[in-house]
This record gives C-alpha cells, structure tokens and sequence, in this order.
C-alpha cells in the first residue's frame, strides 16, 4: 500500500484525525471501503460510480481522499444548499483538522451573482410590477456596499423566486462581457479568477453542463487544469445534463428581450427608432404564441413529432411562428441602425440574432436521437432535447489520450456518488444513461439497523390509484394517524393535483380546527417550509404535516423526531404521455428490450427509493414507511421495488399499525 492509500485508511481510524477532530466520529467499514476506493481511483485515473446508502459518510469518504491526494479538484454538487454546506462547513473543517495549506473557492452560475450594472439600471426599468418589489431592491442595494462575493444567497430573507433577482443579475445573453463599465468590479469575473488560483473548486452540476454547451461559465479554462472531478447526488447528472445540452426557446427569454431592448432603446438611442413600436409588435407576437395552446392545462407537455405540436391548430401556430419572425427581423434591423452606439445594442443585435437562427431551428426537423416538445407553464417553452447524456460524457469528458500521448497528458479521475443510483449491482439505471458502463462501480450499504428503526407499511384497504376515490382516501388515512403522531407527518405525492387536494383536504380537517400546522408545498418558500418542519413542536409551536411533491422527495434532511412518518400517495412511475418518457420507451422497444420492465420499474425504484431515504437520517430515528398504493404488495413487479429498499421490518395490518403507532408517540413523549 502506498503512503497516499495509508494516510487516506489512518484518518478514518478511531484514532485518527477525524476521530480526535470529531468527538462523536466513529469509523465505519463502509465509509472508509468507499475511501479507499476513491484514493485508488485518484491514484490510477479512470472512473468510479459509488452508491453510499444513508450514513455511509459519503461527503467525508470522497473529500479526504481528494484533499490528502494534492490534485487539484472540482468537486460538483446538484443543489446549492449542498454546494454552499460543502464550501462553508465540510470542506473548511476537513482542511482544518487535516492542516493542509489548501485553497478553495466557490462558482456558482450567473443568476446567483449580483450585477452591480443591472442594479443601476433595475430603478429605471419600465416593468410595471416592480414597484411592489421596491423594499427588496431597497434591501439588495444596501447589502451591495458591502458584499465582497456578490453572491445572492448571502442575503437572508430574498425568496428565491423574487421577480426582483432577474433584475439584478445578469445572463449570457445580456451580459456586455469586457465593454461593460462594471468589467473590473464584476462579482462573476472575480469568482472564476479565484477559482482559477483555487485547489479545489466547488461547483454544480448546472454550471458543469452550461459550459459543455455553451462555454460561458469560465469551466472551460478551469476544467482541463484539474485532475479530480467528482460529482456528488450524481443521480441527478442526466436530468440536469439533457436539460442544458438541448434547445431551448422560450416566450419569458422573448419579453426580456423585449424589455431589454425597450430600456435600452430610450436611455440610449430616443428619438432614432420608434422603440416603443418595435417592442410592442415584438411583444405581441410572443404572447400571442402562447396563445395558440390557451387552452391546453398549464404543466403540461406537448409532444412534438410533426411540424405542429399535438393539442394546437396548425393555421394559429404556423401564422404565429411567422409573425413573430417577423417581428424579431424588425427589431433586428432597427438595432443595425444604432449598434455603433454603444456595446449594449451590439448585444441585443447578437442575442435577437439567436433567437431568430432558435426559431428556424425549431421551425425545421428535430435532431437525430433527440425528442422535441412544448412545454407549458405561466409562459411556453420549446425544447429539443437528447435522450441522455452518454454520448456527451463520452465525447466531452472522459475522452481519452491517443496512445502516443500518455506520456505528456494528464489522466484525470472522475467519481460519480450518490444514496441511489439504481436497482442492480451495475447500477444500470444510472451508468447507461450516463455513458459509464466500464466505470468501476461499488455499492456501500447504510450502516443503519432498519429492522429495528422503521417498519413499512401498505394499508390493505387502500384502492388502487386510478380509483376516483383515492386522493380522499389517501388524505382521510393521514388525517387519521397524523393525529395520532401529533403531526411528523411527510407526505410525498407524485403529482401537483393529489399535493393540492391532500393538502386542502388537511388543511380543513387539522388545520382549521387548530390541531395541527398543515404545510403545503407552494404556499410559501422551500427553505421557510422545511425550516418550520424540521422546528416541530420544540419551540412550543403545533406538530406539523407537510405536503408535497417534486423537489422534495429528496435533498430534504429532517433528522429526529420532527419526522416519524413518510407516507406516499402512489408508486412513482414515469408518467407515459410526457414525450421524453414516451421516446425513451419508443426506443428500448425498437432495440427489443420491455420499456416496462426496464425503463419504468427502474425510474420508480430510484425514485422510491429516494423519498423512503426521507425518513431514517440518522442512527437515532425511529418512524413508518406508508406506500398507499396496494400494487406494492399485490403485482409481481411489487417484489422488485420492494428490494430496493432499505430492510425494514413489515406491518402488515391496520390492528398491527396503529398499535405500532401509538407506542412510538408513547417512546417519543417520554424522552
């Protein structure tokens, strides 16, 4: 064993430097075998995809490696929230204890980065909402004088969702680059020059793939001077990869346009082109876009195969296609007359120029091994997308040195970790996808004793979910045992629709009559709604039950009793009307594989698999598992997603449960 593999085992010892940093530290088996595995990758090149179950320590089992090894690093997270814990917690913490003389730095994309000319000008801006947002400019302009990153998250109480923060920040299609007069000051150009003199580099996967496609996120002089990548809650890598390496046009990308151009026009150029003529032809014709699927229920996804998107009359969308080129044409040539005026109008002739050659790209046919369709929320959005991202990993990163170049060229390492990453030993769900079939590949089991710690129950009266009554069913049984509990109740649903009438449903049952604080994903901001779950009854308040659906199926951390039981509505299958699940199946059918039993059951075990993970956080939790749908124990592919997860004993009676019920909130009470 070389000297880097003996540093990397003895610090996970119980005499090493964690241990002694650490008073509550215990050495793990599986964390220090994942250790291990990632400095033998570090020292040999090549890739390694590890699944650590819940409490592995996997953040710890990868970093010490990468700090011990000297390389220089980019280490790639899917969420802020983990990006920022690794970058002011984690990472900081290990150096310490370490004592190693490392560097590191944070870089994150545009949009998290204030932009001090976009501030100037937000006052002047001509959108009419702004005026009921002016305490949060007020507030940005204030912490401006101050911040040395320019980095948003630091300003508490800014929702994520404000309509004031495209204001302030600035994009890759309205960014002036090095002719802006901010240039010197600029927080996103001082962030990538930190990076560049960093040893380690945080990051996330967003920002990774926004440069593979359009090289704007200062990854391209970063990533070939490194030697380790590592790509922490990886599951998430396809999803976000497709999302960036696809086409995108989209009606708000217009009316910022629009707005853009309007500002600029009249601060820079009144009186030389009828701005207010141009932007308002150009405006119409994208609202009236949108307009041509009206009547179509917002959220949802249109499937594009023929000229026309399904659900939408040719004549409309042909003749609104053709208008707002149309428009776009006009204001192109009205910024040829001015763009030696400034270096804004450049721009704006640049970025209209994109959206015309965007509009003729979707105008024509869609891409070899691509799929395309319209996507439909409070705007509309054409996409054209690859089916995963195989063939970019492949081409992009883990391209190898011709053979008479090893001698000179530098072969990198790359890890890919994650709680869940498939259903079988090769993690098939995830390596596929992902280009990553000759990866070395480990999968850790959670330390965690789960027999002992929860149980998981499927309720035998429960209908199946294409029962009308189900959604009422499902909201009268947690009514129910939540009260019970006293609340610590985390119901997952797999559609907005069953999250909404759940939670209507709780809300007038237990939260008017105030019993309990009903939660629902939506009424609020995220991180307000977790912050006041995870608080529970311990500063007095009522117990709480959160509904919700999506995003918070994971990521979501609620160790101790605040969470003792996770129930949810349905299995999480791929719906099969959305067109990229529709051509994902279309193509395992065409190569004669089942599109059931190898694209569906695999996308709802991670899924599963990824809210069950919501309940046991730590070796002191105790709680329920509740699958309300009674196809896991009733069809044969039951048996299949129930290995997936962690091995918790069985209820398997209504009499069994709540006798099991009462006496966890008897435990919980008298600790």
């Amino acid at each position: 064993m070389t000297q880097f593999l003996e540093a990397v085992a003895a610090t996970f010892s119980d005499e090493g430097v964690i241990a002694q940093a650490t008073p509550q530290f215990k050495a793990r088996a599986g964390q220090t075998q994942m250790a291990m595995a990632v400095a033998e990758t570090l020292q040999s090149g090549g890739e390694l995809v590890v699944e650590a179950g819940t409490g592995v320590g996997k953040t710890y089992a990868y970093l010490v490696p990468v700090l011990l090894s000297g390389q220089r690093a980019l280490v790639s997270t899917a969420t802020k929230a983990l990006q920022d814990q690794l970058f002011s917690r984690d990472i900081p913490k290990l150096i310490d204890a370490l004592k190693l003389p490392i560097r590191i730095a944070l870089l994150k994309g545009r949009g998290s980065y204030l932009c001090t000319l976009r501030l100037s000008q937000a006052r002047q801006s001509h959108d009419a909402s702004l005026r009921i947002h002016m305490h949060a400019l007020s507030k940005i302009e204030t912490w401006a004088q101050s911040t040395r990153t320019g980095d948003l998250s630091e300003l508490s109480g800014l929702d994520d969702r404000s309509p004031v923060i495209p204001l302030v920040t600035s994009t890759r299609d309205n960014c002036l680059g090095s002719p802006c007069p901010n240039f010197k000051s600029c927080h996103v150009n001082l962030a990538r020059k930190e990076a560049m003199s960093a040893d380690v580099v945080v990051i996330n996967h967003h920002l990774f793939f926004a440069d593979l496609n359009v090289r704007d996120t200062g990854m391209a002089e970063l990533l070939p001077s490194v030697q380790t990548v590592v790509f922490d809650e990886a599951h998430q890598l396809n999803e976000i990869g497709i999302n960036f390496l696809g086409r995108h046009l989209s009606i708000s990308q217009l009316l910022e346009l629009t707005r853009d151009i309007l500002g600029a026009g009249i601060q820079l150029a009144r009186g030389l082109v009828d701005w207010n003529l141009i932007c308002n032809v150009l405006e119409k014709a994208a609202r009236d876009l949108r307009l041509t699927a009206q009547h179509v229920r917002a959220g949802s996804r249109l499937r594009w195969v023929d000229p026309v998107p399904d659900d939408i009359e040719t004549a409309d969308w042909l003749t609104a296609m053709a208008q707002l080129q149309i428009a776009l044409q006009a204001a192109l040539a009205a910024l040829d007359t001015v763009s030696e005026m400034a270096p804004d109008f450049v721009r704006l002739h640049e970025r209209v120029t994109m959206q015309l050659r965007l509009l003729q790209d979707f105008q024509d046919p869609c891409a070899d091994g691509s799929v395309r369709w319209v996507e439909l929320g409070a705007q509309m959005r054409m996409v054209e997308s690859p089916l995963d991202i195989s063939k970019a990993v492949q081409t992009h990163m883990l391209h190898r040195p011709a053979q008479n170049e090893q001698d000179s060229a530098v072969q990198k390492s790359w890890v890919f970790t994650s709680a869940t990453l498939g259903e079988d030993d090769e993690m098939r769900w995830f390596t596929q996808p992902c280009g990553l079939g000759d990866a070395r590949k480990l999968r850790v089991a959670s330390p965690f004793d789960y027999a002992n710690m929860a149980a998981i129950y499927v309720p035998p009266t429960m209908p199946k979910p294409n029962d009308a009554s189900h959604i009422r069913r499902v909201a009268e049984w947690v009514e129910k045992h939540a009260r019970t509990l006293g609340g610590r109740t985390l119901v997952l649903t797999t559609t907005l629709n069953a999250m909404r009438q759940i939670g209507e449903s709780l809300t007038a049952s237990l939260g008017h009559s105030g019993e309990l604080e009903i939660l629902v994903q939506g009424q609020g901001p995220k991180r307000r709604l977790m912050e006041r779950f995870r608080e529970g009854t311990s500063q007095g308040g009522l117990g709480c039950v959160l509904v919700a659906s999506a995003s918070f199926w994971e990521g979501f951390d609620v160790p101790g009793e605040a969470l003792q039981m996770v129930v949810i509505d349905k299995l999480p299958f791929p719906p099969p009307n959305d067109p990229l699940v529709e051509a994902r199946s279309q193509r395992l059918e065409l190569s004669g594989q089942s599109s059931f039993s190898d694209y569906s059951i695999p996308e709802a075990a991670v899924a599963l698999k990824q809210g069950a993970g919501r309940l046991i956080r730590s070796e002191k939790d105790q709680g329920f598992l509740v699958v309300c749908d009674p196809r896991l124990t009733g069809m044969a592919y039951g048996r299949r997603l129930m290995a997936c997860l962690p091995p918790m004993r069985r209820i398997n009676t209504e009499i069994e449960f709540a006798a099991a019920l009462e006496l966890l909130t008897k435990t919980s009470t008298t600790r």
